[in-house]
């Protein structure tokens, strides 16, 4: 059904209208010779079936099979049909009546039965399949989010089963959406007894919020001008990816569709890398269903993917065997290299880069593959002996008056101290980075032998796990200009060369029940990383600009100016990409 969805969406009509056949199994007579084989007994008196019987596993599949052939025998207009429900579209309301009478003319004539109540339009419009259309957009129907919206909390395994159920048709409207549901699905576990906590309400909770803004996806369109971006990201809890188009005059693009999956088996023990590769392989493999294989791809993961599928090399490093790296390679790069050499299958931009800037590997220079550095153990994992080098770092920014300000900060776990400087000018990732150069400054200044840094940055995180020896390369340039920030980051690789640094990405937005020492530490750093002022001199309507701004960048986990945006426009919230 999801495949008729998608052409549905391609369509992208402006007029539609329905025709559900009457009874249409028993439209179909069974051949006297199948009769037996139907038979039941009903109070001691033996029957058969002489029509197509309901509930039988087949009738669903000889039923759609009848209808398409009648319709196909008699060239009947372009329609969509999914077993007894047909619909038709078009440019106008004359021409999509035109199209519905000639195909009720053919099924009637097929001896199916038809109602006048049972065809729906001409409409702008309409529902099909549960789903409701209108420009080829398919979105969810009031009526449902009305129901899901209204459901009250479970009381047990089978109705938190069947609030699952109700919401899980429309998981592809929700970004991260099994992260979200995660919570539900433990308490439906057999080896797990009913309980309804903090962390089930809350997700309870936020689902119904996701369905109730939940965005409509589509129209699926083609040609040369369209830009299909796919955004993939691995994180701590499982998958996510979304896919986006673009076409020349629009400041946004459109969704197309949003996946997420928690990890399976092994998968939770791969690395970074690995992950990151995963979930841009199973991106790629849900986008060629929506656009075909045979239109172009961004590819938009968190690190860059590309340059390990062409190497075609398993890293040491490694907790995927090597078939899975294969299976992933194989359907890469054949879908990298359907196209022509001025239009590559799929290209690669990178978001993550400091201010939002991107790149395309192209050039050999950029096709050079980042190398990961050794990442910090959980704060957790870390023996006592160590603790004493571990620091949490964070850095935040915020107008104040006329102008911007920003505060760095590092909290020590095992001092149980925070220490912080201050600027004006800037932004939160300028702090962030000022926030780096602080620890260091402490590690050097009592001449630590080494340092674990953590941090809710992914940008300081890439950074100091790969970006740094790729920058030093191209002397700190990117296609000919100087780098964002290039004085802060010559001075830390510097620095880092010297001293022995294990950076570790720490989610900022674990639920408080989830949350554990290390979420506590990095909660204690982001305070002390927050502006204090008494008075805020702005209109109400900047205020209001400013509160979402600032709550789309730590909700979306500090992810950078064009990251936020994005996290931001997933759940309709429009930010301005002004400096």
């Amino acid at each position: 059904m999801l495949k008729l969805q998608y052409e549905l969406e391609s369509k992208a009509a402006k007029w539609y209208a329905t025709i559900d056949i009457v009874n249409a199994f028993f439209s179909i007579p069974l051949a006297a010779e199948c009769r037996p084989q139907f038979a039941f007994t009903w109070r001691g008196v033996q029957y058969t079936w002489n029509r197509l019987p309901q509930g039988w596993k087949h009738s669903p599949t000889i039923c759609h099979g009848l209808i398409q052939t009648a319709l196909e025998k008699s060239e009947a207009p372009e329609h969509l049909q999914y077993i007894d429900d047909i619909i038709v579209w078009g440019n106008t309301a004359t021409e999509v009546f035109e199209k519905g009478e000639r195909i009720i003319q053919i099924l009637l004539q097929a001896g199916f039965a038809i109602k006048k109540s049972k065809v729906k339009g001409p409409a702008r419009e309409i529902q099909f399949l549960g789903v409701k259309w209108q420009d080829g957009r398919r979105q969810i129907p009031t009526e449902v989010i009305n129901k899901i919206t209204a459901m009250s909390p479970p009381t047990n395994k089978k109705e938190t089963q069947a609030f699952l159920g109700a919401i899980g048709f429309w998981r592809m409207h929700i970004p991260e959406y099994s992260q979200i549901v995660s919570p539900l699905y433990l308490v439906t576990r057999k080896k797990n007894d009913f309980h309804w906590g903090p962390e089930q309400q809350q997700a309870f909770t936020q689902i119904k919020q996701e369905i109730a803004h939940a965005v409509a996806l589509g129209p699926v369109r083609t040609g040369p001008e369209v830009k299909n971006v796919l955004y993939s990201a691995a994180g701590n809890n499982g998958l996510s990816w979304s896919l986006w188009q673009k076409v020349p005059g629009e400041t946004r693009g459109r969704p197309l569709g949003f996946w997420s999956r928690s990890y399976r088996g092994s998968e939770a023990n791969y690395t970074p890398t690995e992950k990151e590769i995963l979930a841009a392989y199973e991106g790629v493999q849900a986008a060629s269903e929506v656009i075909s294989t045979e239109a172009q791809l961004l590819l938009a993961p968190r690190l860059p993917v590309l340059g390990w599928m062409f190497r075609g090399k398993v890293p040491s490093t490694h907790h995927a065997t090597d078939a899975t790296w294969s299976k992933w390679i194989a359907l890469i790069t054949q879908r990298a290299r359907i196209g022509n050499p001025s239009r590559p299958g799929i290209l690669e931009i990178i978001t993550n880069w400091p201010e939002g800037e991107t790149f395309g590997l192209s050039s050999e220079e950029e096709e050079e593959q980042v190398t990961r550095a050794e990442e910090a153990p959980p704060y957790n994992e870390l023996p006592e002996s160590e603790r004493q080098y571990a620091l949490f770092t964070d850095g935040s920014c915020r107008i104040v008056g006329a102008s911007r300000k920003w505060k760095a900060a590092v909290w020590s776990p095992t001092r149980q101290v925070a220490q912080a400087t201050e600027g004006e000018g800037g932004s939160s990732q300028f702090a962030e980075l000022k926030a780096v150069q602080l620890a260091l400054d402490i590690a050097e200044r009592e001449k630590w032998p080494k340092l674990y840094l953590y941090t809710d940055s992914w940008m300081v995180a890439n950074a100091l796990w790969g970006w740094l020896e790729r920058w030093n390369k191209a002397n700190w340039q990117r296609r000919g200009k100087p780098i964002w920030a290039a004085e802060e980051w010559k001075d830390i690789a510097t620095r880092v060369e010297k001293l022995s640094v294990k950076v570790r990405h720490v989610d900022a937005h674990i639920p408080k029940s989830r949350a554990n020492e290390e979420h506590r530490n990095n909660n204690q750093v982001d305070q002390a990383a927050k502006i204090e002022v008494s008075q805020i001199d702005l209109d109400w309507q900047h205020k209001g600009e400013l509160f979402l701004a600032r709550w789309a960048h730590d909700a979306s986990g500090h992810q950078g100016r064009d990251a936020t945006y994005k996290w931001a426009r997933d759940r309709g919230v429009d930010l301005t990409m002004d400096s």
